[in-house]
């Protein structure tokens, strides 16, 4: 809440939902001086059901500002408003106990979830689905479809389970999201996929979204899924925030967050502990940022595999600010021999590693069960930039860049490289095979291209 007292001056307390801010400081700043769009005199700031700020004037009656504009002598403070009615601000609630939900961990509430997003997924006036605390809701598979007649809120702090047994005979998802666009899926909740059971046999995955645009999943956890724990597939505008992901370093493929035909994808402040990739980005993904991810174990973060069955296409990544500890893999791009299309506009920057057998790596000849015979032809890998990265590498070849006899990669640049051989005092080396670039600034291992 904001208010400003008799004598003038605007106060923040407390964290603000929503809006990315936990506090504006104290501004010195007279009543006279607060302009709002309306013209009418302001004085309280309070915060929406919804996590919106709105503006109450003397009369006690909600303003409907589009900016608000408060101006110190050294200081200004912008706070941006939707235009919504008062009436607007009051958002429909849903919670799935009122449709019969158990949340005792072992009744099955499948149907119960449905009957809830059906009315969820029909009203109008930008609804609210609560998972309530201080419950467990054991989930079957569900799929909760679109189209919704407006933006949706899933508000999570119940946990999931799915069921302590093998539900589906091939691959599949736990919780399924399809063609729902503005989904926002938040709260303290954990999904458990009780994934132990299915790693021997199956690729069940925890939670889907495909088909779905302006996308945000924020504070959730995931935790032991049978397969990947997240897949984004033909999605757009995707922000992911603050989810934790965990599963055994064992567990087999169980990435993090996977994503493919997909574009404008955001993941940030994540901590991710798996059996496979931390985050991995699969053919026709573009526009991807991923910052402040602390990875491990795992696999780390890759582009790929590459070119298997399909023209390949990967554009425009950046990977920055993110701690690998104890991974197999750090940065990587991996492409099958034999493959067609582009892969290119990379910038991994501002990275640590910490035990890391491969550090950095780029691999053209990626064929896991080995014996693979050579191809001519593969996914042409071109302008990657490695910048800032530093650490220890648990094996003594940090640098693997290793590229088709026949499709060089191009344009592979390094600056401010320090890797060393972790508890040894010979020097890590590195491996370039079939590659043209750049090295500036101090490089270690010594990096030579051809």
């Amino acid at each position: 809440m904001a208010t400003i007292p008799e004598g003038g001056s605007l106060i923040m307390e407390g964290d603000i939902p929503g809006t990315g801010l936990e506090k504006i400081p104290l501004i010195p700043q007279k009543r006279s001086e607060l302009l709002a769009h309306s013209n009418s005199t302001v004085n309280l700031l309070e915060m929406s059901r919804n996590g919106r700020i709105i503006a109450i004037n003397d009369t006690g009656n909600p303003v409907v500002p589009q900016r608000i504009w408060v101006e110190a002598k050294y200081t200004f403070v912008l706070l941006l408003v939707l235009t919504r009615s008062s009436e607007a601000q009051k958002r429909p609630l849903y919670n799935v106990l009122d449709f019969n939900a158990t949340g005792d961990g072992n009744t099955d509430d499948t149907k119960a979830f449905l009957a809830a997003w059906e009315e969820t997924c029909n009203n109008e006036g930008w609804p609210i689905l609560i998972i309530p605390g201080g419950r467990t809701f054991l989930l079957k598979q569900i799929k909760f479809n679109g189209s919704c007649k407006s933006p949706i809120k899933i508000q999570m702090d119940g946990n999931i389970v799915a069921p302590n047994y093998i539900w589906a005979s091939e691959a599949d998802n736990l919780i399924t999201f399809y063609s729902v666009n503005n989904l926002t899926l938040d709260g303290n909740g954990q999904i458990d996929g009780k994934g132990a059971i299915w790693w021997a046999c199956y690729t069940e995955k925890i939670l889907a979204f495909a088909a779905c645009n302006n996308l945000s999943v924020t504070n959730i956890h995931l935790t032991n899924s049978a397969d990947k724990h997240m897949t984004v597939y033909r999605c757009s505008q995707v922000h992911v925030h603050n989810v934790t992901i965990v599963a055994p370093g064992d567990s087999p493929n169980t990435d993090g967050i996977t994503m493919a035909i997909s574009d404008h994808v955001y993941i940030s402040n994540c901590s991710i502990q798996s059996g496979d990739d931390c985050v991995s980005m699969l053919s026709y993904t573009t526009d991807v940022n991923i910052t402040d991810i602390t990875c491990g174990p795992g696999h780390g973060i890759s582009v790929g595999s590459l070119g298997r069955f399909e023209t390949a296409l990967v554009e425009r990544i950046t990977v920055s600010n993110c701690n690998f500890i104890g991974t197999k893999n750090g940065v990587r791009i991996k492409s099958w021999q034999g493959g067609m299309g582009q892969a290119t506009g990379f910038i991994f920057e501002n990275i640590n590693m910490t035990a890391v057998e491969s550090p950095i790596i780029i691999d053209q000849f990626y064929c896991p069960q080995g014996n693979c015979p050579l191809k001519d032809g593969g996914v042409a890998i071109s302008d990657a930039r490695f910048i800032n990265i530093r650490g220890t590498s648990s094996e003594q070849e940090a640098i693997k860049i290793l590229c088709s006899q026949s499709v060089h990669c191009q344009g592979i640049y390094l600056s401010n490289i320090n890797l060393s051989w972790e508890n040894h005092t010979a020097l890590a080396n590195a491996t370039i095979l079939n590659a043209n670039g750049t090295v500036e600034g101090s490089v270690v291992p010594k990096v030579v291209f051809s």
